[in-house]
């Protein structure tokens, strides 16, 4: 019985029953599911701790020898879980490192859009203030093109000459995407027109644009200049007997 009771004395010192062996193993096994990563683990130790390792392997090396199976595995699990919290800091700091990224990408990119915009419109903005000064130049070749009529060839070649001088203005303001509008005979267009006049007729129907005394202009869609037009009203019945009564 005595030596029976040494044997297992023994056994229990060593650490070598059935029941040890089984402890040991689950404690592998639940070491083995833990997910660590190394490379964020490597870069860590390496800038924000470079003693670390060193202070670690020097605190397992403070270890006696004959330190038993329990306590070194107690303390290798306990140096894993403060390096689990290393990296579970780093991945924290890097999550809101990436989100502050993202947000300043996004702020950028709106500003960049913006600034783009901002700079379209002052563009043509800049570009219809300088046509529309232009326009005026042009309405003062068309009404010299109306009143004045040449008597002799001298006057003529004078003509021609401020002619062409008008018509490559013409073009020219063509290229830059200007078109005058046709306002005659079209239903008035508070968008489009102005109406100075009104004239009562019979002859078209009522809100139309008989007669353009300032010539319109647009730039693709924008409107640079409204054009003055005169807009056909019904007559009035007491007007209509009367131009009756004069007829017969």
């Amino acid at each position: 019985m005595a030596d029976a009771d040494n044997s297992n004395e023994q056994q229990n010192i060593d650490g070598t029953t059935p029941a040890n062996e089984a402890g040991i193993e689950e404690l592998r096994l639940e070491d083995a599911s833990t997910e660590i990563d190394l490379e964020a683990l490597d870069a860590e130790v390496e800038t924000q701790s470079p003693d670390a390792e060193k202070s670690l392997e020097d605190g397992l090396d403070d270890f006696p020898d004959d330190i038993s199976a329990e306590d070194a595995f107690a303390a290798e699990a306990g140096a894993r879980s403060v390096l689990q919290q290393q990296v579970d800091s780093l991945k924290a700091q890097l999550e809101d490192r990436t989100g502050q990224f993202a947000r300043l990408t996004a702020d950028f990119d709106n500003f960049r859009k913006r600034t783009a915009t901002e700079r379209e419109n002052l563009e043509v903005q800049v570009k219809c203030n300088t046509i529309t000064n232009l326009l005026e130049v042009v309405d003062n070749f068309e009404r010299a093109r109306s009143h004045i009529k040449p008597q002799n060839d001298g006057e003529m070649a004078i003509h021609k000459s401020y002619q062409g001088v008008y018509k490559q203005l013409v073009e020219a303001l063509k290229k830059l995407g200007v078109s005058p509008m046709r306002c005659e005979g079209q239903e008035f267009d508070p968008n489009l027109h102005e109406a100075v006049m009104r004239e009562p007729t019979n002859q078209y129907p009522e809100g139309t644009v008989i007669d353009e005394l300032v010539r319109g202009y647009v730039l693709g869609e924008r409107v640079l200049r409204h054009a003055m037009v005169k807009v056909a009203t019904p007559l009035d019945a007491s007007t209509e007997n009367g131009e009756s009564s004069s007829e017969s």
